[in-house]
């Protein structure tokens, strides 16, 4: 598999509102941390995350999260 591009080296905090989201998994979106379709072409796929409760949300940048879309501060070892 191949690794995802790391955007940026920290999380992206975003004010979400309840709904559905795509989160970028391969790092090549203009529109990060979401899906903006650059993937296409690559084995990656966006992920769709559901929210529930309006409020922020830590969202990974370096794409190596093991709790995906949400940082889990994997970007602190990178």
């Amino acid at each position: 598999m191949s690794q995802a591009e790391c955007p940026q080296k920290e999380p992206y905090v975003v004010e979400l509102q309840p709904g559905s989201y795509w989160w970028c998994s391969c790092g090549r979106s203009k529109s990060q941390p979401f899906c903006d379709g650059s993937h296409a072409g690559t084995e990656f796929q966006p992920l769709e995350f559901k929210i529930t409760e309006a409020k922020k949300y830590a969202l990974c940048g370096c794409k190596q999260t093991h709790t995906p879309p949400f940082c889990d501060g994997t970007h602190k070892d990178l």
